[in-house]
């Protein structure tokens, strides 16, 4: 598949999500996401604004599903998700009802390996659970924590070629990319670019960075669309 853009849209309230979604549009970005903490400020309420908004445009919602997969699956297709996110560290029981909502209602599964202790394993089992994508990802807490600590913080760069090379579904890589990095992550073999905190957003304020956010963008997908993507 060609590269993909995607946006995080990690704020807290749906005027601000609808203003850089439709920035970021603008700028040429592929899909927009829901992210976790817009989520948990607006609830479907803002995953049904999005949808109103741009009524064509993919849009992920980062639930972060760890139980009740089904229903959350469920509920967030009908507000107009067209993909939705569940952990590996859930049971493969909460995996496999995402995947069957998604399946019933018409909405990908995106399976996210965060905190696996064999990451690289976690993936693989995601997609034999039937998950669409892969999202290979080291969280914001855990990042901070080791670099506090005194050590080298992690980068889902580290296995990235490994966890491509062990599934067949597409991949994307999140957690403290800088924007160089996000943009290289084709020439790793993963299609779906994610930008979002802290490379679009302010990370630690929730709030869209300051700048010329628009044509920061622009180059960014532009860089992103111009690649071809590895193949392992």
């Amino acid at each position: 598949m060609k590269p993909i853009v995607q946006i995080s849209l990690d704020l807290t309230n749906i005027d601000e999500a609808l203003e850089t979604a439709a920035l970021a549009m603008r700028a040429g970005v592929d899909w927009l996401e829901a992210g976790t903490p817009l989520i948990l400020a607006e609830g479907l309420h803002g995953v049904r604004a999005l949808r109103k908004a741009f009524p064509t445009t993919p849009i992920v919602a980062d639930l972060k599903t760890m139980d009740g997969g089904y229903l959350e699956a469920e509920m967030m297709a009908k507000a107009g998700a067209t993909h939705v996110v569940v952990m590996a560290r859930a049971h493969a029981e909460t995996v496999k009802c995402v995947v069957k909502a998604g399946k019933d209602f018409g909405c990908k599964v995106m399976g996210d390996n965060m905190i696996c202790e064999d990451m690289v394993a976690g993936a693989k089992w995601l997609e034999d659970l039937g998950c669409d994508y892969i999202i290979h990802h080291i969280g914001y807490d855990e990042r901070r924590g080791i670099a506090a600590a005194g050590h080298r913080m992690p980068s889902p760069l580290d296995k990235l070629r490994e966890v491509v090379q062990a599934v067949k579904v597409p991949v994307q890589a999140v957690g403290g990319l800088s924007l160089e990095q996000a943009i290289q992550c084709p020439k790793y073999g993963a299609p779906l670019v994610v930008l979002g905190a802290p490379l679009t957003i302010d990370a630690d304020a929730f709030k869209t960075a300051d700048g010329n956010l628009e044509a920061s963008l622009r180059m960014i997908c532009e860089a992103v669309h111009a690649q071809d993507v590895a193949a392992f």
